[in-house]
């Protein structure tokens, strides 16, 4: 299944460019609910219970019927204009609530400039989306269905009138809320059910509850390097209270480093802002325009924020390939290539990316140890993924950069160049004056 997806998606990405419009493709037929898609228990090795419970929003409590409601809300494609598009098509169960894609495709084989985040786990993000944009999963679920290039729904009313009609949620939302449908109840209810969607019970959770066998010895060097080298623990922290590995901040790790664009795009998406539209202009800009790269930045306006975007937890990633907020890492070993060589220099660029100097070796031990953090239900899958990725990490590395990982040459422009490789971005990359952004 995951390497048949990750073949789709290059092929995707030759024909019509990352973010392009799939004009003449058909839109894949919505997935249909199985085993997967059920609600989890929280009887999990490793469940976060108290972090889970303070997850709860006091104004939408977990009630059997709303999850039910939710689950068949999530799985129809009648949320979209054309009956053709269901959150389920960005977010299958199988592909570890994701759809295993560069960029998420919607309606009329539209595709947008980012990858679908998966959904298990989700309900702990203290914020959703890439760039933070909604703060709760009621928030999230409110702007997919109304974006055009997404669900396409024109509005609230419209999506209201549709459900109105059908039987099954007239009985649906009045055993689970007492009323006819409403917007809010709906994004409530899809809500409800994504908090049933956690993934733990993988053999990091056993290792760190006492079985010491439950990790290979390359994943054991993996975890060490993890922790100490590689510097993962810098933003993918994991502790015993909140195990998620993730800092939930925002970074600019040299992903969208188009640093000749960011600041002419910054003034742009300032002067499209100041016009008004809220939260449906930033998903709008952040979907279907060449501004998403600009990441948290539409969401603060903040000079820092260029370029940033959400630190991902690290839960099932041989489920849930390929990499970054734009699909751009094919495989873990391009994403560790990435960052071993210090990402990609721009002047926004986090202070803590910095090359590494990891050995292949070493690398091969990080990837395996990331295979450990995988839920028991999808370790099939994510161990062929994993075979799939190491073949192809023979043969094709196209983020390698050994001389620069090792500090033993600059990359890609002037001033950075020197005895400890590129430590971060020289005065000569700062063309532009971050504090003069508002000056459009």
């Amino acid at each position: 299944m995951s390497g048949k997806s990750l073949a789709l998606g290059l092929l995707i990405v030759a024909a019509f460019g990352v973010a392009g419009y799939g004009i003449g493709r058909a839109t894949m037929p919505a997935p249909k609910p199985d085993a997967l898609a059920e609600p989890k228990s929280v009887d999990q090795v490793g469940f976060p219970e108290q972090l889970y419970k303070w997850s709860i929003p006091p104004d939408n409590p977990q009630s059997a019927a709303k999850v039910a409601l939710g689950k068949e809300l999530f799985f129809d494609p009648r949320l979209s204009v054309d009956n053709t598009v269901a959150c389920a098509n960005c977010h299958d169960p199988d592909k570890g609530f994701t759809d295993q894609l560069p960029t998420a495709m919607g309606v009329h084989a539209k595709f947008g400039h980012r990858n679908a985040p998966t959904v298990l786990n989700s309900m702990f993000n203290i914020e959703q989306f890439w760039d933070g944009r909604a703060p709760t999963l009621e928030d999230q679920a409110e702007q997919p269905i109304l974006n055009p290039i997404e669900m396409g729904m024109p509005d609230e009313q419209t999506v209201v009138a549709k459900l109105s009609k059908i039987p099954e949620y007239q009985k649906g939302f009045q055993e689970a809320f007492g009323s006819a449908p409403t917007y809010r109840n709906l994004v409530e209810a899809l809500a409800a059910y994504e908090r049933t969607q956690n993934a733990f019970d993988s053999p990091f959770d056993r290792f760190m509850a006492g079985d010491a066998n439950a990790l290979t010895a390359q994943q054991k060097r993996g975890w060490a390097i993890f922790n100490g080298q590689g510097r993962c623990m810098s933003c993918h922290g994991w502790n015993p209270t909140r195990p998620l590995f993730t800092d939930d901040r925002f970074h600019n790790i040299g992903v969208s480093a188009h640093s000749a664009q960011f600041v002419p795009h910054a003034r742009q998406a300032l002067a499209l802002l100041a016009k008004g539209g809220g939260s449906q202009q930033i998903d709008r800009l952040a979907i279907a325009t060449d501004l998403s790269e600009l990441g948290r930045f539409l969401v603060t306006k903040q000079p820092h924020d260029i370029g940033a975007f959400r630190t991902m937890g690290l839960r099932n990633l041989y489920v849930t390939e390929p990499y970054f907020h734009d699909g751009s890492q094919a495989t873990i070993w391009d994403t560790l290539d990435h960052y071993n060589k210090g990402g990609v220099q721009n002047p926004y660029l986090d202070g803590g990316i910095v090359p590494l100097g990891l050995s292949e070796e070493q690398e091969d031990d990080l990837a395996a140890f990331l295979l450990s953090l995988t839920n028991q239900r999808y370790m099939a899958e994510a161990e062929k993924e994993y075979r799939n990725q190491f073949r192809i990490s023979r043969t094709t590395r196209p983020q390698r950069d050994t001389a620069a990982a090792m500090g033993l040459k600059g990359r890609n422009g002037p001033g950075f160049s020197g005895p400890f490789g590129d430590i971060g971005p020289g005065q000569s990359a700062m063309i532009e004056n971050p504090a003069s952004l508002g000056g459009y």
